[in-house]
């Protein structure tokens, strides 16, 4: 088996064992590879730009290198390691079902119980949001998490095999980790912050592509999608999260942005795409919007890497 196939397989294998199985419940690697880097900011933290970049270096490259050593495998041991890789990279099923039970807790009126569900998709304060802004929270995050946990581990698993897969993780993990714009993290969270802007600078926009072509199967226009996009994903404080979320409310047919809470401080965010504040009927479209961008992304992915390994 050629190598651009296998790692094709690898990829089609690793998205349905999430579609399946979800996020592993024990022993996940990205939790592992969180304590890590945990121990590892003990001892590399200084409130500087540089000292940042030493973190970054040594918890990513670590990781690739790793990733490096994995790719050695020819054959059936290959396609089993992308597979593995790839599944313990991507987070769209559960992405999906954080959707979903947001969604049924708004429709019940459960408020205090979206309230609970809020941070496992993302870092705002849910204690000062309405049915409303926990309904465009949740979608905003939807929008951003299509791309950073689906569609950019798939596309650097195309380029690059494991070590593209587990990298990727690793930078985006970091990220989230340290990459905020607080008193802590204003300087040495720097560098995490810049290289998951740029890896994610293809990705976002090719969820950007897939969000508008696919936008008819939640009633939009594609259009719609790609006017949002030109017209006021550039407002947005993030290169690649102003595209995927301007794409997914001009697909919607809705609007977002506005007053951003988080426990840090408060973000105006500019308005992105046009009509009423999304629901929780818009977050189940966005949900289904996000399962068909994620089947669009694991076949070019798949077709990125056979090709790849034909040339």
């Amino acid at each position: 088996m050629r190598n651009g196939t296998s790692t094709a397989v690898g990829l089609v294998l690793g998205f349905v064992l999430d579609r399946v199985f979800g996020d592993p419940q024990r022993w996940h690697p990205v939790a592992g590879f969180g304590s890590a880097a945990v121990a590892l900011e003990a001892k590399t933290y200084a409130d500087d730009r540089r000292a940042g970049v030493v973190h970054e270096v040594i918890a990513v490259g670590s990781v690739v290198g790793i990733g490096v050593l994995a790719t050695r495998s020819r054959g059936a041991g290959a396609v089993l390691l992308t597979a593995v890789a790839t599944w313990t990279a991507l987070g769209g099923r559960s992405l999906v079902r954080a959707g979903h039970a947001m969604a049924d807790r708004l429709d019940a009126g459960d408020l205090a119980g979206a309230r609970d569900l809020l941070p496992s998709l993302c870092g705002r304060d849910p204690s000062v949001l309405d049915a409303d802004g926990l309904a465009r929270a949740a979608l905003e995050s939807i929008a951003e998490n299509t791309s950073d946990a689906a569609v950019a581990p798939l596309l650097w698993g195309a380029v690059a095999g494991v070590p593209g897969v587990l990298g990727y993780r690793a930078v985006n993990t970091l990220d989230a980790m340290v990459g905020y714009r607080n008193e802590r993290y204003e300087r040495f969270g720097w560098a995490a912050a810049r290289t998951d802007d740029v890896a994610n600078l293809v990705p976002a926009r090719v969820t950007g592509l897939l969000t508008a072509a696919l936008a008819p199967v939640v009633g939009g226009k594609p259009s719609g999608a790609l006017r949002a996009w030109r017209r006021d994903a550039a407002g947005h404080p993030s290169p690649n999260a102003g595209v995927v979320e301007a794409s997914m409310a001009g697909a919607l047919g809705i609007g977002l942005g506005g007053r951003t809470q988080y426990r840090h401080g408060t973000e105006l965010r500019p308005t992105l795409g046009d009509g009423s504040t999304p629901t929780a009927a818009d977050l189940r479209r966005a949900v289904r919007m996000s399962g068909a961008v994620q089947v669009g992304a694991v076949v070019v992915a798949g077709v990125i890497a056979w090709l790849r390994g034909g040339r």
